[in-house]
């Protein structure tokens, strides 16, 4: 054996004794898709439904001014041609009021909605963060992620986080 084929043997030898450990020592990952909790999870369509009783008689009476606000406008279309100058003006003026008004109102609503959505989301996701820290610690992962390119069925943990943020609480 040449002088070269034993160096690349050696450092082939050594190479294999320095990764065999390493293989031994597998990583333990874990990987849970937090839109799937913040979607399918008992907390976050708890929230879904508080906001929903909170803001739906709001949006309702929005979706009643729409109307009442497109049938005025309809009106006005079909009266225009028989009404009077001055009557016309004035009908206008008001459609363009309660349209600003109601522009007003929806951004608003909005901003509102926005806000306790975010509330809401907000505590979901603490509480989520607690459960995915617990199941890290007591099955000793050395990492858990929430986003990736993918991620296989093996490391994937979302069911077993949605199950204990189902259980009630302890």
């Amino acid at each position: 054996m040449s002088t070269i084929g034993k160096i690349v043997g050696v450092a082939l030898w050594t190479l294999a004794l320095a990764v065999t450990p390493a293989m031994a020592q597998e990583l333990k990952l874990g990987y849970v898709n937090s839109e799937r909790v913040l979607r399918d999870s008992a907390p976050a369509k708890a929230a879904q439904a508080k906001l929903e009783a909170e803001f739906g008689r709001r949006e309702r009476e929005l979706n009643d001014i729409r109307n009442r606000l497109k049938a005025a406008a309809d009106k006005f279309e079909k009266d225009a041609p028989t009404l009077p100058e001055s009557e016309k003006t004035r009908r206008q003026r008001e459609l363009v009021d309660q349209e600003r008004d109601l522009q007003r109102k929806q951004r608003e609503f909005q901003e509102d909605l926005n806000q306790r959505k975010n509330e809401e989301l907000a505590a979901v996701v603490e509480r989520a963060n607690r459960v995915i820290r617990q199941i890290f610690e007591t099955e000793k992962y050395d990492a858990i992620l929430q986003e990736v390119v993918f991620a296989g069925p093996r490391v994937d943990i979302t069911d077993k986080v949605i199950r204990a943020l189902n259980a009630p609480a302890k």
